[in-house]
């Protein structure tokens, strides 16, 4: 059983949420961040018309990691923080061992951020993951393929 009270429950679930979320959304920032560098290399280029700053845009700087890793945490702590705001809401799982989200919806509203957390945190990144790497992969065999006429 939990151990401990309802507070300690709240901020064990909160904390797993928390990273589980940022920990699959950088790796979707990640797989999509090397799709654009491997597949469309000159992607910056196309700003330069737009931007005073372009030569910002055509490397990636530890600025645009800041950024990245400033946006994947505000998306993370979106979700995370909806069931301290009673969108959602945190408590046992159902062994009694540990505290996440509650998963039995007892209301409408649990049951549409249950639903907004599977299509934007988990089926949106995987999403993004799988079309990157297999973008990365098609480009991989078609450089491959011209090497070998040449």
């Amino acid at each position: 059983r939990w151990l401990f009270d309802r507070a300690v429950c709240t901020i064990y679930a909160f904390c797993g949420v928390l990273f589980g979320l940022c920990s699959l959304s950088s790796l979707a920032v990640l797989s999509t961040v090397c799709c654009l560098k491997v597949c469309y290399p000159a992607y910056g280029r196309c700003w330069a018309l737009l931007c005073a700053w372009a030569p910002l845009w055509n490397r990636f700087s530890p600025s645009h990691a800041g950024v990245l890793l400033l946006c994947v945490w505000a998306y993370a702590l979106l979700f995370a923080t909806a069931p301290l705001a009673e969108w959602g809401s945190y408590g046992p799982e159902p062994y009694g061992t540990a505290c996440c989200i509650t998963w039995k919806a007892a209301s409408r509203q649990a049951v549409l951020y249950i639903l907004a957390l599977f299509v934007f945190c988990y089926l949106l990144p995987c999403l993004l993951i799988l079309v990157s790497y297999a973008l990365i992969l098609w480009r991989v065999k078609g450089s491959r393929r011209a090497v070998r006429q040449h």
